[in-house]
């Protein structure tokens, strides 16, 4: 058994906790974790960044997904830790089996700060005590935890937004009227990118996602923002002070949503809140409401389709240079799943602006490509052969924008199953491309596009077929979502504005996996006497491989809309390219198809 839960196991003895509750999240439910709040890898060992962990006197369990399984399994070897397979038959959830492991009535612990309401209620409900802990019982336990991260916070350029801070506050004071009318027209957030994107600041506390630990009080007559004031440069805290937001210590904020409750009566609470925040508050769920921040951000204004188009410019000349130069590095041998993927960051790195990636990238060859989410670790980075499929999902962060494209690339010979599979999926990306509906249309409609050309061949996907990008924020972004289930997500009609993923794919376990991502930008189509219609407009710049392309069953409005692409591909593209061999990489890769 680890160190860590030797250790845990003692404090739990000590104050009477029958389990502990641990989950991958930080206080303001954040997709990626600051060291500081990365608990659960520290207790476990367990690297991944996806999982949960139960603690008993007697045993340990982690749940984790199918992209962590083999990993799961090598660095919990030797530590008594039970691995548990999520969405594997016979394998229970996390409520289950604490059941079976507690008592009615038993103690059940978590840190607060990191717990969110939705597993507090499912904890509340299993018919035993929860305790929250407040963050102090963490640091005990954790010797030599990382210290809260310091990132310097900056003013997002205003050329890449075309509304100020102050109007943002506006609109969003006047939605609160609305939302929130029974609690004097305010809230506190506490997701990231709401206050990133309402302050029109940008930070560095959380790899991948520029932005910065702080949570957002926005009152009728009121704004305070809690951070480190350390963090703030001169020109970010000059901002705020034109914005009339008021600064206040990071970890005052739950003293002052007490003050204003007692001052106003009710505050309104966003949905992703961490339980601690709310603890103790008579009737919470009266608080509790959805952010009106999210739906906002995801209609991007002209100066943030502006920064989009730029980013994929910067993007466009990179992902060109390595695709130039993996052909020509697959034949002469030698590369893997991870020497690849450090060769793209580097050519990325030097476009103007770069400030990282905006996801782990999946670099996924033949088998690999078939695990959807597959991250290359040194024991599993698979050497690249002159054959078969190479599925690469990537993106980065620029000071203008957020990428995330994803191209399946055919590295020599295949087989006539990966051809014929590869152009399914390309049918329907294309066909989801050309989509034009009806304004009000939402995501549950607008997803059978994609799918429709692979359904009538037997195939589909799990995972969702598009979602909402930030604008130099969070690669992964709501409220909208293209996806075939029934969800919330789905049911957000299409705007103007909104942007979104293209992402059909199919995967065929222990051999290949598909996948064709470009973002897509929602744009006015005209009005007819039935209304106002919408349409897509691809943002994404980068060659899709025709050499994997079975010609049969595709039909020439498809090719018709490839060459239409790669058209404009090249045309955007090759002024921007200065080496002679880059350039006439790209006019072969975006040659006509007849």
């Amino acid at each position: 058994m680890t160190l860590p839960i030797e250790k845990l196991r003692e404090w739990m003895a000590a104050e009477g906790v029958a389990a502990f509750y641990a989950p991958t999240s930080d206080p303001h439910g954040s997709e990626y974790l600051p060291a500081h709040f990365q608990f659960r890898k520290w207790l476990t060992g367990f690297t991944g960044s996806a999982g949960t962990a139960v603690v008993t006197q007697t045993e340990a369990a982690l749940w984790t997904d199918s992209r962590y399984w083999l990993q799961a399994e090598e660095e919990l070897r030797g530590s008594g830790i039970i691995l548990m397979k999520e969405g594997e038959p016979g394998v229970p959830e996390t409520d289950e089996w604490i059941c079976r492991h507690t008592s009615p009535g038993d103690v059940i612990a978590a840190d607060g700060s990191t717990l969110m309401i939705p597993e507090r209620d499912m904890l509340a409900d299993l018919g035993r005590t929860l305790r929250l802990t407040p963050p102090e019982v963490t640091d005990s336990l954790w010797e030599g935890r990382p210290p809260l991260p310091n990132g310097k916070i900056r003013v997002q350029n205003p050329i890449y937004t075309s509304k100020t801070a102050a109007e943002k506050l506006a609109a969003i004071r006047n939605d609160l009227r609305r939302y929130a009318p029974d609690c004097s027209g305010s809230i506190l957030l506490n997701e990231l990118a709401d206050a990133a994107w309402l302050l029109n600041l940008r930070g560095g506390d959380v790899d991948y996602n520029p932005v910065f630990l702080a949570y957002l009080y926005v009152g009728q007559t009121e704004t305070a923002l809690f951070v480190d004031d350390n963090k703030l440069t001169d020109e970010a805290r000059e901002s705020l002070r034109t914005a009339e937001v008021s600064v206040l210590p990071y970890d005052e904020t739950r003293n002052f949503v007490l003050k204003k409750i007692a001052e106003e009566g009710c505050i309104a609470i966003a949905r992703t809140m961490n339980s601690m925040m709310v603890e103790g508050l008579v009737a919470d769920k009266d608080y509790i409401t959805t952010s009106p921040v999210e739906h906002l951000r995801a209609k991007k204004d002209e100066g943030e389709i502006a920064g989009m188009r730029e980013a994929m410019l910067r993007d466009g000349v990179a992902l060109v240079r390595f695709r130039r130069w993996l052909d020509e590095a697959v034949t002469q041998g030698g590369q893997t799943e991870m020497s690849i993927d450090r060769k793209l960051t580097a050519l990325r790195a030097e476009q103007k602006g770069f400030e990282g990636l905006s996801f782990g990238t999946i670099a996924g060859y033949g088998p690999h490509g078939a695990i959807v989410h597959y991250e290359a670790n040194e024991a599993s980075s698979a050497a690249l052969q002159p054959k078969g499929l190479l599925l690469l999902d990537s993106g980065a962060q620029y000071d203008c924008g957020t990428t995330d494209i994803t191209r399946t690339i055919a590295l020599g010979p295949l087989t006539d199953e990966e051809r014929h599979v590869y152009t399914l999926v390309l049918k329907g990306h294309i066909a989801l491309s050309q989509m034009q509906f009806p304004k009000g249309t939402t995501g549950l409609q607008l997803d059978t596009a994609a799918r429709m050309n692979m359904w009538r061949c037997g195939y589909d996907f799990g995972h969702g077929t598009g979602h909402g990008v930030g604008s130099h924020l969070c690669c992964h972004e709501g409220p909208h979502q293209i996806r075939k289930n029934l969800r919330g997500c789905t049911m957000v009609p299409f705007e103007e504005g909104m942007v979104v993923t293209n992402e059909p794919g199919i995967y065929v376990a222990g051999k290949f996996g598909v996948r064709i991502e470009n973002i897509l930008l929602t744009v006015p189509a005209g009005k007819t006497d039935f209304g106002d219609f919408l349409k897509f407009e691809t943002l994404t710049l980068c060659p899709i491989d025709t050499a994997a392309i079975e010609r049969s069953i595709i039909n020439k409005d498809e090719i018709a809309w490839l060459n239409d692409y790669h058209r404009t591909v090249r045309e955007k593209l090759l002024p921007l390219l200065t080496d002679n061999a880059d350039r006439e990489w790209l006019i072969k890769a975006t040659n006509e198809l007849d």
